[in-house]
């Protein structure tokens, strides 16, 4: 920790489409390629129309913009010069229909394998934020304490409305795609870090998943490094945007831990609330009522906005980042999620409209700055 700031981090997965027809591409090796030597390499990703990249571990806001808005303009550069266009969305707007062409590295076809159909249109990507937990057991808690926020958290994020060339009727489509894979949804209550252990080795055990890399929860304990994992973002349309989620969450995690440490009753929620509620979420964006699966109330989307962001206006503040929240938030209000851009696009100049708003303008970083210039 610094000044008693959890560090965070955030991994970006993108997309390679045609920049004439919006399709997905399989160039993801001659664009890493392409960026050599000019920023830290991308990852490979499931298929060969993906490319993901992660920030260092950050204690600030700027330093994850810098990072991301770096890689992005050298990403764009390079997939530019491969004649694609290297896109921050939950699914291509064109092409999923297409079978996919997977990585090839032996896990990814041995998944491929074992998952059949389900792997072959699985063109989703999305936004990772990892935050620091001090344990296992803290982050039982944090995953019970932030269940309440991942309806409007997903919402928020919200950026795959199309699909095969057609309004899918969903602001996220790539989260209802999402649950076709084995171990989904958001995570059951456990009693702690050991019940949670257990219950991972026993899906893995059970030859359910072959590691932990196929635990698909939209909220999970990270495997690898002392982090609770947020997953239920798609790839986004702004770097700025993504950073400012991504503090957001932090803030989420912060305050989960605080109320742990001070013995308030994690909330209990009735079975199947929250995975309803983030359907509901999935489908509606920004633009109508989201369900609080802790009240069971449906309310006006934004006012659910307000509600999670007075909840952790403390930690906003002592973080230093209560005005990047604050920009972000004003700016979903005034061009609305992700989602209802790709749509406007779509509606006032079809599919090359969408790419369009995916080309990367990078502008220098800031806390005011944007990539597409939205506020």
């Amino acid at each position: 920790m610094s000044s008693g700031r959890p560090s965070f981090g955030v991994e970006e997965e993108f997309l390679l489409l045609d920049a004439t027809t919006g399709s997905p591409v399989n160039c993801a090796a001659e664009v890493v390629l392409a960026m050599a030597g000019e920023c830290p390499s991308p990852d490979r990703e499931f298929l060969s129309s993906q490319l993901e990249t992660a920030t260092p571990v950050c204690f600030d806001a700027a330093e994850a913009e810098s990072a991301l808005m770096e890689f992005r303009r050298v990403g764009s550069g390079a997939a530019r010069s491969c004649g694609c266009v290297l896109a921050g969305t939950g699914l291509p707007p064109v092409g999923g229909e297409t079978e996919a062409m997977v990585t090839p590295k032996h896990r990814y076809r041995r998944i491929a394998e074992e998952t059949g159909r389900v792997a072959k249109h699985q063109y989703s990507t999305g936004t990772h934020v990892h935050v620091a937990i001090p344990s296992l057991d803290a982050g039982v808690e944090v995953l019970a304490r932030i269940a309440r926020w991942s309806p409007v958290l997903l919402a928020m994020t919200a950026n795959s409305p199309l699909w095969s060339g057609e309004s899918t009727g969903f602001a996220s489509w790539r989260h209802v795609l999402s649950l076709s894979w084995p171990v989904v949804g958001y995570p059951q209550g456990f009693r702690d870090g050991a019940d949670y252990e257990r219950s991972v080795t026993g899906l893995i055990d059970s030859g359910i998943v072959p590691d932990t890399g196929m635990i698909s929860w939209i909220a999970r304990l990270s495997a690898n490094y002392p982090t609770i994992e947020l997953r239920v973002a798609d790839a986004q349309l702004d770097a700025c945007d993504t950073v400012a989620f991504a503090v957001l969450v932090r803030a989420l995690v912060a305050r989960a831990l605080s109320e742990a440490e001070s013995g308030d009753p994690s909330p209990r929620y009735q079975p199947g609330l929250i995975n309803s509620a983030n359907w509901f979420a999935a489908r509606n964006g920004l633009g109508s009522e989201l369900v609080d699966p802790l009240t069971l109330e449906s309310l006006p989307a934004f006012e659910f906005v307000d509600h999670m962001l007075a909840s952790v206006a403390d930690e906003l503040r002592r973080f230093g980042d209560a005005d990047r929240v604050a920009r972000y938030s004003e700016c979903l209000r005034r061009v609305g999620d992700p989602a209802s851009r790709q749509l406007s696009a779509f509606a006032s100049g079809a599919v090359g409209a969408v790419v369009e708003l995916f080309i990367c303008r990078p502008v220098a970083a800031g806390p005011a700055s944007k990539v597409n210039g939205l506020s």
